[in-house]
């Protein structure tokens, strides 16, 4: 079988699979979230933490509850990270240094999972399963309950019962998430992961030998129960230093396309959970339908790049193999590699800076595009219903009318909501890569000169304020300067657009429902969905298309 044939076929048994699980997991999900009734370990989780789930909250309480819970989380890992020498299981290690424990508790709570260190030579088991784990969970948990207070803010109007502006009870939301959905889903997930090979024990610290003599360290760990829901809740962070690149998290090729999988499952169908709880499927389907396109032609389109690069070497090899590892082979490699970067999954199983100019072109596009295809659990629906709404605003402008979407008008306030939702990201992006580049220091830590190692700078910035957490390789990011500034970029790239969303949805479930009429533009047809796809590519192309210049493309077209 041809490499190329092999990518393909991988390429259709997922979205088969994918197919088989959208309409049962959409659905079960929209029950989960529109449920009036608790199950008795969330009873006794509201009584721990002194919650009330039945209290609703309008946008600024519904806020208040995201923030102050993450900044609780930050705390805990921070703190957890700084004491780990005198903690049982930690392998011997050592505690964190302040400016990388602030970097990795940042990250892991904002659902991005940068990591600056080596899993393996840096966490013990405490950190890895105490820590990091349960922040794989919740801070993806809090990430769908911020989608879920959008939906309902579409949803909702001032006429019915709960349309006062009340988007809903945080606590509720981020427990449901966790136990209902997360949870079970991640308990699967690790017992067919373990079934594939990767390994699941406490296991301490080991010598193993070389072939030639000599030794090498190895440490086991909780690796399968942190690799499901590290794929399942778009977070990455990987147990070691190589992520899913190493046999011990990802040893073959159906692990490969079952991590995939786990990666795109929950943001694809939250758009039926959306259109389910929006009274109209066919809106969820225009929004899978724009992910989808877009997902699938960022992902041939990296096949083609990776399998056709020109010259002898890359002939012999079948394609660029650099950085790739062998039991993946491109097709495995480039499909795993388009997941992460447009959803906000840190994960890799190759190195994106071993790509050829474009490939990792590519892969910058995708988090620059607002990873919204489909984007990270919660963050990727909540992402693409902004562009939406910007969508159906560009719209209003063409025709002269006032712009509405399902029913409700899309006035001065909800554009600037949006509009500031869109500009935070690459602000940070652009803003803290200048700083880089002009600063003498931040230099020392690339590896590459000219365009290539501009690109190492500006994915950097693009992973972490985007909240991908995926690494270009290449950086030495393990600085004062880079543990701060993307530490920094991670917590205003994730909670400052989390403001914007729920003003925006309070300003929504405030309105009462517009009639539909012969004038409104229907955003359930193709032609909204190709509206919206070009929506998305010209405000990114128009703000990131300088920096991608100097970088990625630059080095392309000199290849």
């Amino acid at each position: 079988m041809s490499p190329v044939l092999a990518g393909v076929l991988q390429m259709l048994a997922l979205i088969v699979a994918l197919g088989l699980v959208y309409r049962p997991l959409g659905d079960f999900m929209a029950r989960v979230y529109s449920s009036d009734r608790h199950l008795r370990v969330e009873k006794w989780i509201y009584k721990v933490i002194g919650a009330n789930p039945d209290s609703a909250m309008r946008w600024p309480a519904y806020l208040r509850g995201v923030l102050a819970f993450s900044l609780v989380s930050i705390l805990f890992l921070y703190l957890l990270q700084r004491v780990q020498g005198g903690l049982p299981g930690s392998l011997g290690f050592r505690s964190i240094d302040p400016d990388q424990a602030f970097n990795t508790a940042a990250s892991f709570v904002a659902n991005t999972n940068w990591q600056s260190y080596s899993g393996e030579q840096a966490m013990g088991h405490v950190v890895q399963t105490g820590g990091l784990a349960v922040q794989n969970f919740v801070s993806a948990a809090v990430g769908m309950a911020v989608a879920i207070a959008l939906v309902r803010g579409f949803a909702r109007s001032r006429t019915t019962a709960s349309g006062s502006g009340e988007l809903g009870n945080f606590w509720a939301d981020l427990v449901r998430g966790t136990v209902r959905i997360l949870l079970p889903v991640a308990v699967v997930g690790a017992l067919v992961l373990v079934a594939c090979g990767v390994i699941q024990n406490f296991a301490g610290i080991h010598e193993v030998g070389q072939f030639g003599g000599g030794s090498q360290q190895w440490n086991g760990g909780a690796v399968a129960s942190q690799e499901a829901i590290k794929e399942l809740g778009t977070n990455g962070g990987g147990y070691f230093n190589a992520n899913s690149a190493h046999p011990f998290e990802n040893p073959n090729g159906l692990s490969n396309l079952l991590e995939v999988f786990l990666i795109l499952v929950i943001p694809f169908a939250m758009t039926r959970t959306f259109g389910r709880m929006a009274g109209s499927l066919k809106q969820g389907y225009a929004i899978l339908a724009t992910m989808a396109t877009i997902w699938t032609a960022f992902t041939a389109l990296m096949m083609w790049t990776e399998f056709h690069h020109g010259g002898p070497a890359f002939d012999i090899a079948g394609g660029a193999m650099e950085g790739k590892e062998t039991r993946f082979g491109i097709g495995g490699s480039s499909i795993f590699s388009v997941a992460t970067t447009l959803t906000s999954t840190g994960a890799v199983n190759s190195f994106h800076s071993s790509f050829t100019g474009f490939g990792g072109g590519i892969t910058m596009l995708g988090m620059q595009l607002g990873e919204i295809a489909p984007g990270g659990v919660g963050s990727g629906l909540y992402g693409m219903l902004i562009m939406a709404v910007i969508a159906v605003f560009i719209a209003g402008l063409m025709v002269g009318r006032t712009p509405e979407y399902l029913g409700k008008k899309i006035g001065v306030r909800e554009i600037k909501f949006a509009a500031c939702y869109i500009l935070v990201t690459p602000a940070l992006v652009l803003c803290f890569t200048a700083a880089a580049m002009a600063l003498p220091t931040p230099g020392h830590s690339m590896t590459n000169s000219g365009a290539h190692g501009f690109s190492e700078i500006l994915y950097a910035y693009t992973s972490g304020a985007n909240n991908n957490g995926s690494a270009f390789a290449g950086l030495g990011a393990d600085t004062q300067w880079f543990n701060t500034t993307i530490g920094l970029a991670m917590l205003l790239g994730r909670f400052v657009p989390m403001v914007f969303v729920l003003a925006l949805a309070g300003s929504l479930a405030g309105q009462r429902r517009i009639p539909e009429t012969s004038g409104t533009l229907r955003t359930d047809k193709p032609l909204f969905a190709g509206l919206l796809v070009g929506t998305i590519l010209i405000i990114a192309g128009l703000t990131y298309f300088p920096a991608l210049a100097l970088g990625p493309l630059a080095e392309g077209l000199a290849s």
